[in-house]
C-alpha cells in the first residue's frame, strides 16, 4: 500500500527483460501504482507521448535506442521534460551514473537490486517531485548567486545549468552554510530517502555540482569521514 503522503502515480517501466518487467509491474501495482510497459526505446517514447507518466523506470541496455538517448529525448520534449527518470542498469561504472545524472536522471539503480528498495526509491522521487518549496537559501555565497523562484544559478556572473537535483543540493548547502552535511542527512533531505539505503548517488552529484561551480568549486568542501559543507569565502581567509 502506498503511504498517504505519496500520490497514486503512473509508472512507465522500460525494460526488455520480460521476467524483470513482469516482476516490477507486479510489485509496483501491489504498492498502489498504475503501470505502463515498454520493451524498446522507441516504444517507450511512443507510450510517453500518448500518456505522460508520473515517473519512468528506464533500463539503459535496450535493443534499439540506448536508455541515455531515451532519457535525452524525454528531457528535450516539453511534455515530458519534468517527468522524473530512475535509470536501471547492470552497469555500475561511475561514468554511466554521471552521464545519466547529467541528462537529468533523478536516481540510478544497479542490477541486481532489491525490489522493495526500488519501490521506496520510486516513492521518494515522487514525493520530491511534488514536495514543498525549497528552504530559503541566501541569494549569494561568494561568487555563487541563485534565484530560487526562477530556478537559476550564476557563478562569477555567468549562468550555469543545473539539474533539479543539483539545484536542490546547492540550495541545501547554501541554506546550511558552514555546517557539515552527512551523506545520510543529504539522502533524507534532498532525495527524501532513508539514510540507511547505501548509495553513491550523493558523491556523484556533489562531484558534478563541484565541476559546474568552476571558480567557486573550492567553496564546496569534503570533510573526510563525515560529509560535505559549503563555506563562505571570507571564512577561508
Amino acid at each position: 500500500m502506498v503511504h498517504d503522503d505519496v500520490p497514486v502515480a503512473t509508472i512507465l517501466v522500460v525494460d526488455d527483460e520480460r521476467d524483470l518487467a513482469s516482476l516490477l509491474d507486479f510489485n509496483l501495482r501491489q504498492a498502489g501504482f498504475e503501470t505502463l510497459l515498454a520493451s524498446t526505446g522507441a516504444e517507450a517514447l511512443a507510450v510517453a507521448r500518448r500518456r505522460v507518466p508520473d515517473l519512468v523506470l528506464l533500463d539503459l541496455m535496450l535493443p534499439d535506442l540506448s536508455g541515455t538517448e531515451v532519457c535525452r529525448q524525454l528531457k528535450a520534449d516539453a511534455r515530458t521534460r519534468n517527468v522524473p527518470v530512475v535509470m536501471l542498469t547492470a552497469k555500475g561504472d561511475e561514468l554511466d551514473r554521471v552521464v545519466g545524472f547529467e541528462l537529468g536522471a533523478d536516481d540510478y539503480v544497479v542490477k541486481p537490486f532489491s525490489v522493495r528498495e526500488l519501490v521506496l526509491r520510486v516513492q521518494a522521487v515522487l514525493r520530491r517531485a511534488a514536495g514543498p518549496a525549497l528552504e530559503r537559501a541566501p541569494e549569494a555565497v561568494g561568487a555563487i548567486r541563485v534565484d530560487v523562484e526562477a530556478h537559476r544559478c550564476w557563478v562569477a556572473g555567468a549562468e550555469i545549468e543545473l539539474t533539479p537535483i543539483e539545484f536542490k543540493l546547492l540550495t541545501t548547502f547554501m541554506t546550511r552554510l558552514g555546517r557539515v552535511q552527512s551523506r545520510d542527512r543529504l539522502l533524507e533531505d534532498v532525495w527524501e530517502m532513508s539514510g540507511e539505503l547505501e548509495t553513491r548517488t550523493v558523491d556523484t552529484h556533489v562531484k558534478r555540482l563541484r565541476e559546474k561551480l568552476g571558480p567557486a568549486r573550492d567553496l564546496l568542501e569534503t570533510v573526510r569521514g563525515v560529509g560535505y559543507r559549503l563555506v563562505d569565502p571570507s571564512d577561508k581567509k
